[in-house]
């Protein structure tokens, strides 16, 4: 059970959660409910005043930063903007945990092989610091996945994104997952949840409201007592996924 405060405040309150093994899980939950918190506690960005976080038996947070980073990547909601290096050289920055003074790390071939997973090849040798919001997402998810995680943490990975760009991304966590990597993303968009995460994490003021699989988990009885919106959740018989459509109560 992990507590997360600050300035006197708590921001995380004895929250409990389990992120399955290659699956894609969705943190969902109104502004302010603590999302973001709890991925930079995951990550060892945020100090935690109580609580342990696990991955596949050992204590992530307990474990030299080093090694931590080997096994687990975040990429924030919010790029930097003053790095004024090439966009290569960013995502090379993702190979630091691996460097060895007596190996050769194949850099190359798997920064390459990341800017071409989030189609950011193109923009190799521009200054990062000229792209687009949303390019700058997009080349820190590939810096993310040139570190080769296990365990891959992301806030709002869809910000700044167009509505392409979007499902491009969630599609390529939906793949990483397959392929076995455990991914955990905070999304806003409960449709996109909907969509692509195989398990959603309810928030509300720090604390988990609901958690599970997303198609047992997001009913119209939750999203109206958390969201305080009107839901319909419908099932798309193609995909085997919940469809939500929303409006205002009343």
């Amino acid at each position: 059970r992990i507590t997360v405060s600050a300035g006197g405040a708590l921001l995380i309150d004895g929250v409990s959660v389990d992120a399955p093994d290659g699956t894609l899980t969705a943190l969902v939950g109104p502004n302010g409910a603590g999302k973001s918190t709890l991925l930079r506690a995951l990550a060892a960005v945020q100090r935690l005043r109580e609580g342990s976080v696990t991955f596949d038996g050992d204590d992530l947070l307990g474990m030299p930063r080093r090694q931590r980073a080997r096994l687990a990547a975040l990429v924030e909601q919010d790029a930097a903007t003053d790095l004024a290096m090439p966009v290569t050289s960013v995502v090379e920055l993702g190979r630091l945990p691996h460097q060895s003074l007596w190996a050769v790390d194949p850099a190359d071939t798997i920064v390459t092989a990341a800017l071409d997973a989030v189609g950011m090849s193109d923009f190799a040798d521009r200054d990062f610091g000229t792209l687009s919001g949303g390019e700058r997402q997009r080349v820190m998810l590939a810096r993310a996945l040139a570190q080769q995680p296990r365990l891959l943490l992301l806030d709002e990975p869809t910000n700044h994104l167009d509505i392409g760009a979007q499902l491009a991304v969630l599609g390529l966590l939906r793949k990483l997952a397959g392929d076995g990597m455990t991914v955990v993303a905070a999304l806003h968009d409960l449709g996109l949840a909907a969509t692509y995460a195989d398990n959603v994490i309810v928030l509300r003021g720090g604390r988990v409201v609901a958690a599970g699989a997303t198609v047992d988990t997001l009913t119209p009885e939750l999203i109206r007592e958390v969201y305080g919106v009107e839901a319909v959740v419908l099932h798309n018989p193609v995909t085997g996924r919940p469809v939500i459509a929303l409006s205002p109560l009343g």
